[in-house]
């Protein structure tokens, strides 16, 4: 089956996924992780890209960002990747591929289905077992959002500054909900998103979004998961 082709629409939020190739080892130590955060704060910059969140995982990478352009986000992903790999190549000395072929993204509601992408992303290495809380692991964006460090760079959406008037009210309620977690089937709706490239939100929205495109947008078959929303109190 042909695959779909991605969509990327300018002012909205898009949730990404790239894997190494077979699941191999993109990040060995320390100075990788941290070369590619340097790489995408400058890129992202480059290319018109908002980040709001990221996680760095072994062999993967997730980031939740908002492009100004139709290609801003395509741009970013082949510089990015390329740039990596020249510079991975080089300091272990390899050649080759290190990519598993295309990036998967979708396209994300900017309302409760992008704080559910957040709390999905933050909590990735915790879930994979990197670390025992969220917040411990150094190379995703969970401290940030819960105002343990500050990396200026990332660009906090709407929905986030919506949990609070005052820092600390939005880091106090983010804190709630990151504690309170997603249920199984948000995890899912989540993961069949990004890997089908549907797109991630209500009803409303996904018949709004298909109205501008003839790409389709959501799988054919009944029973496609539904995000319950996430409220703030």
């Amino acid at each position: 089956m042909a695959r779909l082709p991605r969509l990327t629409i300018p002012n909205l939020p898009h949730h990404v996924l790239h894997r190494g190739n077979n699941r191999q080892t993109v990040f060995v130590d320390a100075d990788d992780y941290q070369t590619f955060v340097e790489l995408l704060q400058q890129l992202a910059q480059t290319h018109l890209v908002a980040v709001h969140a990221f996680v760095l995982m072994p062999d993967h990478f997730q980031l939740l960002v908002t492009p100004q352009t139709e290609q801003g986000l395509p741009q970013l992903m082949q510089a990015l990747g390329r740039a990596y790999v020249r510079y991975f190549n080089a300091r272990h000395v390899r050649t080759g591929t290190l990519w598993e072929g295309r990036y998967r993204s979708t396209v994300v509601e900017p309302a409760a289905p992008l704080l559910q992408c957040i709390i999905y992303i933050d909590t990735c290495a915790q879930r994979a077992g990197q670390a025992v809380q969220a917040a411990d692991y150094p190379w995703s964006s969970c401290a940030h959002h819960l105002g343990a460090k500050n990396i200026p760079w990332l660009r906090d959406p709407a929905a986030f500054w919506a949990l609070g008037n005052t820092p600390f009210a939005r880091e106090a309620e983010y804190a709630r909900l990151l504690a309170q977690g997603l249920s199984q089937r948000e995890s899912k709706a989540l993961e069949a998103a990004v890997n089908g490239g549907w797109a991630l939100g209500g009803d409303a929205f996904v018949q709004q979004l298909q109205s501008t495109t003839e790409r389709r947008l959501h799988k054919k078959s009944a029973g496609r998961p539904r995000l319950q929303p996430v409220k703030a109190e």
